[in-house]
């Protein structure tokens, strides 16, 4: 198989390769080619190597740490830090970690992506431009191949709920009982003038994620970052992998890429941290103010009652040529 190479800058949707068009994907789906990328941490600084690869039916997304061999199963009940990323450690050394996941789980869990191992050379996965964009890109590149086992997604059977204050985060039925994917609702707050107060909804398919969430980037407070990086956070952070808010005025030279760019981030990153179920989510999503913890949190709680989810498979007629 040829492998592929794209380097960690900022990549532009225009001029992009096949498109990956929606569909309920009855089978399992994995990638018909590797590929790889080059950047930097958002946190740790460092110049990081990752490779998408293709992977076995039944096997699920696994982080691999090249630079150790060792490997990190990409579960909820992996997590072991959210504070500004999604941090997932080995539950048997939890000093065995790969970070800032919840980026190209959010693009592998959009496009449909069940069985991919993942190699990373470092401790994070490189940021390149902050959004979700790239990583679709490089899927694109790719390319999609269906396999021979059915797939299972995970029908949500009651409310589940999880609060921190006036933030929370939800899981609901579906509006129509059995109907597939994820309907997403979020609203922000916050007093930094430039983000203030924004709310987006949609319905997850693999084109509202990249027409409404993919290229949406991190963003942080102007007067967080010195002590984000007194404490080791952000030391690989900039204005071309993050947008920066001083009170009423966004500093990077490009502005926002969309006005409510904030709130659109804040629902990548839970599908992202979603994606952490291990199989995708038929229900409703509904969340105010929820980050990294409850989103981790949500699904900790909805796995914790049996009697809030069932797993269902669906009954494929036959393989995609």
């Amino acid at each position: 198989m040829p492998l592929h190479h794209c380097v960690g800058t900022p990549v532009h949707m225009d001029g992009m390769p096949q498109t990956l068009a929606p569909s309920p994907a009855l089978w399992q789906r994995t990638l018909k080619a590797p590929i790889s990328c080059v950047g930097v941490g958002l946190h740790c600084g460092r110049r990081v190597s990752l490779k998408l690869c293709p992977a076995e039916p039944g096997q699920g997304i696994v982080f691999r740490r090249t630079d150790i061999n060792r490997a990190i199963p990409a579960r909820f009940d992996n997590v072991v830090d959210t504070r500004l990323a999604t941090v997932l450690a080995d539950p048997q050394d939890p000093s065995v970690r790969v970070g800032t996941v919840e980026h190209l789980m959010a693009a592998l869990s959009a496009v449909g992506i069940d069985n991919v191992q993942i190699e990373v050379d470092g401790p994070e996965l490189p940021a390149l431009d902050g959004s979700a964009a790239p990583f679709v890109f490089l899927l694109d590149c790719a390319g999609i191949q269906e396999q021979s086992a059915p797939r299972t997604r995970i029908e949500i059977r009651r409310p589940v709920r999880v609060s921190d204050g006036d933030a929370f985060a939800e899981l609901r039925p579906a509006a129509v009982r059995g109907m597939p994917g994820l309907e997403m609702a979020i609203s922000i707050d916050f007093a930094a003038p430039a983000i203030g107060r924004q709310a987006l909804s949609l319905h997850l398919t693999a084109e509202t994620f990249r027409r409404e969430l993919s290229r949406a980037r991190t963003f942080t407070l102007a007067e967080d970052v010195a002590q984000l990086r007194a404490a080791g956070l952000a030391q690989g952070g900039s204005l071309d992998n993050a947008v920066v808010v001083d009170a009423a005025r966004v500093l990077n030279p490009g502005g926002l890429r969309m006005q409510d760019e904030f709130a659109r981030h804040k629902l990548l990153d839970a599908v992202g941290d979603l994606a952490l179920a291990g199989a995708p989510l038929s229900g409703r999503f509904i969340a105010h103010r929820s980050g990294h913890a409850l989103n981790n949190r949500l699904l900790r709680a909805l796995f914790a009652d049996r009697s809030a989810w069932r797993d269902v498979t669906e009954a494929p007629v036959s393989v995609a040529a």
